[in-house]
């Protein structure tokens, strides 16, 4: 994992082995410990910022970039 300076000046970790395809490019899982025991959020691999937001749907788009990425699950009904 790499570790990178967060938004509030703390110690993350990108796993660059956790990721998922967006639009732009992938979004990494993004651990506060090193030990990955906590997860903290995701990474925008496009614009690499922590910036990103994760609907109920399960799709994460980049504040930044507007990169994102489809839902993990699709309903007909939610149309």
């Amino acid at each position: 994992m790499e570790s990178r300076t967060g938004p509030n000046g703390e110690t993350l970790y990108v796993a660059h082995s956790e990721g998922q395809r967006g639009s732009k490019g992938p979004f990494y899982v993004v651990y506060a410990t090193e030990d990955a025991d906590s997860r903290w959020g995701f990474f925008c691999g496009n614009c690499e910022t922590f910036d990103n937001a994760v609907d109920a749907m399960g799709r994460i788009q980049c504040n930044e970039c507007s990169n994102r990425t489809k839902a993990e699950e699709w309903d007909p009904a939610h149309e």
